[in-house]
This record gives C-alpha cells, structure tokens and sequence, in this order.
C-alpha cells in the first residue's frame, strides 16, 4: 500500500501561470493531497506586496486547479509550524528562490525547495505587460 503524504506549500499566486501550474503539479507528484496556503490581502499588504485580484479570486482560481486538494489563508510568517501541526504535513514545498529560509522546519516535516520554472514570474509578466513587450508572448 502507497503512503499518501500531505504537502504544503505558499504563496500569493497572483496573475497565475504556467510557472504556477508547473509548481503545483510538481508538488502532487510528490505523492499525496496538496494544501496550499494563500496570502491574503492584509498579508500582502504587511509584505508591501500589491496583488491584481482579491484573496476570494485567487482562492476560486486555486481551488479549480486538479492538483490542488485545499486552500487554507496565509496570515502571518509565523503561522507555517502550527499549518504543519494542524494539517499533519510531511513535507513543506517551497520555490528555491526561497533555499534555506524555511530549513527549521525541518524539525517538523522534509523540506524541499523546487527549482523555479525558468523564464516565467509574475514579475517578468507585469514589467512586460507594463512596457508593452508583446514579443516577449510566450507560444504552447
């Protein structure tokens, strides 16, 4: 019999794309129900990070994706050790643009940090749709 593990992951998924649905997808494959904490809007706001859609959007979008099992919010730094707890996580899933920052939860569950998608960020997106940089349109 396969173990199911429980994996938890973060971020504001705003302007979702393709880099997103790699992450996620990477995620389930690890072999289990995928959680995914999502920052909310006053979060955001503490983190001086402005998203285009509201908490509710982002959720709805996050929760129609196959991968995903359950959104749960993000409202402070300090919240992932007791996430692990409620949830009973065996492993904390991260970007490796964040390697290392969240290495003491490994007291509590494996911690993994994927490699990014290359060549896409909602960053990149708003700096291109900004400057109009419609050459930068990425083809399936």
């Amino acid at each position: 019999m396969k173990i199911r593990k429980r994996i938890l992951t973060y971020g504001t998924f705003d302007l979702l794309h393709y880099g997103h649905i790699n992450l996620l997808r990477r995620a389930k494959e690890l072999g289990g129900e995928l959680i995914v904490g999502l920052s909310t809007d006053e979060f955001n706001q503490l983190k001086d990070k402005k998203s285009y859609y509201s908490y509710e959007y982002r959720k709805l979008m996050l929760e129609s994706i196959r991968y995903v099992d359950k959104v749960i919010p993000e409202n402070t730094w300090e919240q992932k050790v007791q996430d692990i707890k409620d949830n009973k996580i065996d492993i904390f899933l991260m970007g490796d643009d964040w390697e290392g920052k969240f290495d003491f939860l490994a007291e509590y569950c494996e911690v993994i940090y994927l490699p990014r998608t290359v060549g896409v960020s909602t960053t990149k997106i708003k700096s291109d749709l900004f400057n109009d940089n419609s050459s930068n349109v990425k083809e399936v």
